[in-house]
């Protein structure tokens, strides 16, 4: 006997509505999931942490769902492995006491997991065999044969006629005949068997109990329906997490804007877009990281190849770890003195992807190099590496799929070879590969080291040594009103005496359920190869903070500028203030020396009381080494020998506008909420690893 399957709302509805229409699709089908979990757990704090769990995991997995695949069948694969993890997770188990459960659910725990999974999704879900085999990723034969084992050594626990064992010959038609889905022929010469045969007639009649007993098991059980309040305790939680995840939001806007505000403005001007990009995309050369790794046996060294209209891609090499999947290429340009590039989910992709490697790590960028050695030997020729997403499994094969590259430019202004955003070339067509990858394993210390840096307490949390990288992770508790940590740079760690620099491509905050005062952080550095750490020193390099201290100033077209004020301690002068469309506001600070803030943050209103709707915002300012040596507008900038720089605004012109036709914008206040400012630290933290 097999269930109807509940109507079930559309997965097009459940992504239009996201949370909301899942958590409404777990209501519709909590009664079958509650007894499919009630028989793996063994209490109500359990189960309300089965479901939380289920939702939140679908809520985050859904834009994997393929069609091929109906919404329950996807909803079930996800809902098992958790009923697994909780059903051996000891902290739940003992945080809750026990409750009585029917004898029947303690049956089933005497069977082989894939058994009793193998019952509970066909007679319990409703499922067919090919969806079940699927959900178990097992043949539909071997679906057949957990099926008849599993109905035989549940009656032997149940105790229906253990001894009866029929004649093994029809042992394999069992379940076709009592579903009614045997061949005509087939189930004739059954029939005519069982007819001469009592002990085949005992053993299909105890058989059979079991099959409906396990397809009326909310019914032959009472105490498994679902009680009263139970899916309202799990919204609940959900509604918790989620209040406090637009809280985490709030504060992260908050940072998003002061980081974009200073951000637009650096990038207007010509020398500091050098210096960034110089900053940002500065790494190793790729053959001497790869053939390190190849040295110390970390990763695969391979020579795959594939060719289309002219170039030639090979794939020399791949090492996984729980961090990335770093692979190596090498792209040939047969016909032209062309170097390409490839991009990460911009032409490369993993067919299969949310098959074998995770959703939630955070996307690497490995930027071009055309300064190393190996990149400055052929004009045609260009050897590079790309990051992808960790695998899930121990083992697996890559699908690589490669339609697009991008070409490179050895004359750009760019220093990584960047074209120009409207020059921009690249080369389509089909290189497909598929990688044989091993994932090697990561050593990971839990820290518990306190400082605290200008009174702000940091905390050390976790140091993990990856094959490809290292990763230090850290946290920041900005509860004070006044001063908070934006930023913490390190400037070397050492581990064994042995110091690697951070590598600039690799740090990220880390979302980490804690706390909502404290913010995560993590910093990579090159590998430690698998040394085993017995003293860490972290060495700080500097912090970049906010302090917020108020200020408004009235301003009045009609006066005569420039008019000054005084604000943290510095003299600062507004230069111009003109009504028009746009408006116009200019504020000045030439005095670099001893100055509190390098910029600041501000808003200007008009009248009305209304902010502007659209501020465009113009800025020269220096560069300041740690030194004190200043670096100007007209200065071409040798980043690679400037240590630690600072930038400080010196002029500021913003341009205001409003959406109104015809109506002109009246500047009315400037109104300052504080400024940030960098602080060079020379701290170690030593931390010590028994």
């Amino acid at each position: 006997m097999i269930l109807a399957k509940e109507n079930s709302i559309s997965i097009t509805t459940i992504r239009e509505k996201d949370l909301e229409s899942i958590v409404e699709w777990f209501e519709q089908h909590k009664q079958t999931f509650y007894t499919l979990g009630w028989s793996y757990l063994k209490n109500q704090q359990q189960m309300e942490e089965l479901f939380y769990q289920s939702i939140k995991k679908v809520h985050k997995e859904l834009p994997g769902f393929k069609r091929e695949t109906s919404v329950e069948t996807y909803v079930t694969s996800i809902f098992i492995p958790i009923c697994r993890e909780l059903s051996n997770n000891r902290s739940i188990q003992v945080s809750g006491e026990s409750e009585p459960r029917h004898v029947l659910f303690e049956a089933l725990d005497q069977l082989k997991e894939c058994e009793k999974e193998a019952m509970l999704l066909t007679y319990v879900k409703g499922f067919s065999k090919e969806e079940t085999a699927k959900i178990l990723q097992v043949s539909v034969g071997k679906m057949k044969e957990l099926l008849f084992s599993g109905i035989q050594s549940l009656r032997k626990e149940l105790e229906y006629g253990a001894t009866f064992n029929g004649c093994g010959e029809y042992h394999k038609v069992y379940i076709d005949y009592l579903e009614r889905t045997l061949d005509r022929s087939i189930k004739i010469d059954l029939e005519k068997h069982i007819y001469h045969c009592q002990e085949c007639q005992e053993d299909l009649a105890t058989f059979q109990e079991v099959m409906l007993t396990m397809s009326n098991l909310t019914e032959t059980i009472q105490d498994v329906h679902v009680p009263s309040g139970f899916m309202e305790n799990v919204k609940d939680r959900l509604a918790e997490e989620e209040r406090h995840k637009q809280q985490k939001n709030k504060k992260r806007k908050r940072k998003r804007l002061i980081y974009a505000g200073i951000f637009a403005l650096l990038m207007g001007l010509g020398f500091f877009t050098r210096v960034f990009t110089t900053l940002y995309y500065s790494w190793t050369e790729e053959d001497q990281q790869l053939r390190a790794f190849l040295q110390h046996g970390l990763g695969e060294g391979m020579n795959l190849e594939a060719e289309n209209k002219g170039v030639k891609i090979k794939i020399k090499g791949a090492i996984a770890d729980d961090v990335q999947t770093m692979v190596f290429y090498e792209i040939e340009d047969t016909k032209e003195d062309n170097q390409y590039m490839m991009h990460y989910h911009d032409g490369a992709y993993v067919a299969n992807e949310h098959e074998i490697m995770s959703s939630e790590a955070n996307q690497r960028y490995d930027p071009p190099n055309l300064e190393s050695d190996v990149n400055k030997k052929e004009k045609n020729v260009y050897r590079g590496k790309i990051s992808l997403p960790p695998l899930t499994k121990d083992n697996a094969t890559i699908k690589l799929w490669i339609t697009k590259i991008q070409k490179l430019d050895r004359e750009s202004t760019d220093p990584n070879g960047y074209m120009a955003d409207e020059n921009i070339e690249y080369k389509t067509g089909k290189w497909n590969f598929e990688i044989p990858v091993t994932k090697q394993p990561s050593l990971e210390y839990a820290l518990d080291e306190k400082t605290e840096v200008e009174g702000i307490p940091v905390r050390f949390d976790q140091l993990t040594i990856a094959p490809t990288t290292t990763i230090l992770q850290y946290s920041l508790l900005n509860d004070q009103s006044k001063k908070r940590i934006e930023m913490l740079n390190i400037d070397s760690l050492e581990v064994n005496s042995k110091k690697v620099k951070p590598d600039l491509n690799g740090g990220s905050f880390a979302d980490l359920p804690q706390d909502i005062n404290w913010t995560t952080y993590q910093t990579n550095f090159d590998s430690f190869f698998g040394e085993k750490p017995k003293e860490v020193n972290v060495k700080l390099g500097s912090i970049y903070l906010t302090f917020e201290e108020q200020k408004n100033i009235e301003l009045d077209p009609s006066q005569k500028y420039p008019q000054t004020f005084e604000y943290a301690g510095s003299t600062i002068s507004i230069d111009k203030v003109e009504v028009g469309k746009p408006a116009i506001v200019v504020i000045s600070n030439q005095e670099i020396e001893n100055r509190a803030y390098e910029t600041l943050q501000f808003r200007v209103v008009e009248e009305g009381e209304n902010e502007a709707s659209s501020m465009e915002m113009n800025s020269d300012g220096v560069l300041i080494d740690k030194n004190g040596v200043e670096y100007h507008n007209d200065t071409t900038v040798p980043y690679e020998e400037i240590k630690q720089p600072r930038y400080f605004f010196t002029v500021q012109t913003m341009k205001l506008n409003n959406d109104i036709p015809g109506e002109k914008v009246i500047p009315k206040r400037l109104e300052i909420f504080g400024y940030n400012t960098t602080k060079y630290l020379t701290d170690v933290v030593k931390i010590s690893l028994k």
